[in-house]
């Protein structure tokens, strides 16, 4: 990751920029439950990073990996915010993995009320 990190900043392809930043968060997770600030600050530059390429697949990428932290931290509302509004945002592509699984965490954060639009 640092290598992948490294060749971004030296060659300033920012293409993959977003997910790298949002691995690099899960991989701190992943490692230890002592990395959740470095994780957190990792999610934010990839919702930034996202929100700048207006890349919303990216975008809710980032608000679910955001969100399943702000919930192991017990900052429910705020997981639930951020998600339902990057979500809200999409009008169709129901069917894709990532809506799919940003809809389930909607309904375990809200006791089943997210419901997929007609």
């Amino acid at each position: 990751m640092a290598e992948a990190l490294a060749a971004l900043e030296k060659t300033g392809e920012c293409f993959h920029e977003a997910e790298l930043y949002r691995l690099k968060g899960e991989l701190l997770l992943a490692h230890s439950a002592e990395h959740q600030t470095e994780a957190e600050a990792c999610f934010h530059q990839t919702l930034e990073v996202a929100r700048c390429q207006q890349a919303k697949s990216l975008e809710l990428r980032a608000a679910m990996s955001l969100s399943r932290l702000w919930q192991r931290q017990d900052k429910h509302d705020e997981a639930r915010q951020l998600l339902t509004e990057i979500y809200d945002w999409f009008t169709e592509g129901f069917g894709t993995l990532d809506l799919q699984e940003a809809q389930a965490l909607l309904q375990a954060m809200e006791g089943g009320k997210a419901q997929q639009p007609a």
